[in-house]
């Protein structure tokens, strides 16, 4: 769908990264600028090989030249990679891209038509936007992170950064909406991607109930906060989830364990002095997680296990699909796009790996 699309990707790290990876994976050819020392993302998570699996996961199907970019060499490099590119993305701080004279306003007098990407914490302007923080501070600061309390009320620490995921989408959504504009008016344009802003875009719901009635936690029906759509544990101390919101599928769910009597308790309460959400409980407890899935797959009543993620590569839904794959050189990469058919997969790059071949397209 990209084929004949160039990206020049000077980000590190993961929203850039995925970003591109997203896009490589739809035919876009990327050429990921690395600093003399590399992308640092190639040190994190080292696996036995001494590898960063961070950089494993998110820069397969890429291309590497490294650049000292404050150098007049590396300097001019990047400017003819530009001049011959369709995509910048970068990820600096607000200001850097600027100070190294590859700016927007800067490209855009050798590439005129170029679609410009920038992505930061909290935006390229503003009092916050100097400031160097993370996945951990753009949820907390987003609203996003208070909605992963325990019961006692207290934020539980995520071990998914979805501000990084959430960053990397939505500059693609810009880059393509960049492409399509380009198409129809040929002109470029630039954006820019506040992760923290992004996140806050995902809590439209939560912020129109809070106004109405002061709760923060966003729509009671999906809060956790009523029997048919909450989280049960088993008798093995796993858990399923049951998301049986329409009628008919909570009558499915009673039917199937001769209880019709629960159907008028659907929208009842998860607490413990509603005794329909305690027989509930007991009933949970009284199958192992295998028994639960097993009666998932028969009865139509929109439940699901929480899966560990090292049962995903092995769970049938993902196995019939391939969503994650052993690749040739020897890690699990997980696709970006699974309904599409993954022609070829080169591996994530070596550093500086295919600068001769770069240099040599620009130099043509």
């Amino acid at each position: 769908m990209l084929k004949g699309i160039k990206v020049i990707d000077f980000t590190n790290y993961l929203p850039g990264p995925f970003a591109t990876l997203r896009l490589a994976e739809l035919g876009a050819e990327i050429i990921k600028v690395e600093p003399p020392e590399g992308d640092p993302a190639r040190h994190m998570g080292i696996s036995e090989q001494g590898n960063g699996l961070v950089f494993l996961a998110n820069n397969r199907q890429k291309k590497s030249i490294s650049l000292n970019l404050k150098e007049k060499e590396g300097f001019d490099t990047a400017l003819k990679l530009i001049a011959n590119a369709d995509v910048v993305l970068e990820s600096f701080r607000p200001g850097v891209m600027e100070k190294l004279g590859l700016g927007y306003e800067a490209v855009r007098t050798v590439k005129p038509d170029i679609i410009y990407c920038s992505i930061s914490g909290y935006g390229q302007k503003g009092s916050l936007s100097k400031l160097g923080n993370h996945d951990l501070n753009y949820m907390a600061l987003s609203g996003v992170l208070a909605q992963f309390k325990d019961r006692t009320c207290k934020p539980v620490h995520p071990s998914i950064t979805l501000g990084d995921y959430i960053g990397g989408f939505a500059a693609n959504e810009r880059i393509l909406a960049g492409l399509i504009s380009r198409v129809l008016t040929g002109k470029g344009s630039y954006h820019s991607i506040s992760i923290t802003d992004q996140l806050v875009s995902l809590l439209g719901n939560h912020i129109m109930v809070e106004k109405e009635d002061g709760k923060g936690t966003g729509i009671k029906v999906l809060n956790g906060s009523i029997i048919s759509y909450a989280l049960y544990e088993t008798r093995d101390g796993r858990y399923m989830s049951l998301g049986a919101l329409e009628p008919k599928f909570w009558a499915n769910f009673c039917q199937a364990h001769g209880h019709e009597e629960w159907n008028s308790a659907h929208f009842s309460a998860t607490d413990d002095a509603n005794p329909i959400f305690q027989e509930l409980t007991v009933l949970f407890k009284s199958k192992t997680f295998y028994e639960w899935i097993e009666f998932a797959q028969k009865v139509d009543c929109c439940m699901a296990p929480v899966l560990e993620i090292g049962e995903l590569s092995t769970n049938p839904y993902f196995r019939e699909k391939e969503l994650i794959f052993a690749s040739s050189w020897g890690d699990y990469q997980v696709k970006m796009h699974s309904d599409l058919e993954l022609e070829s997969v080169a591996p994530p790059p070596q550093k500086n790996e295919h600068r001769d071949e770069i240099l040599n397209n620009i130099l043509i």
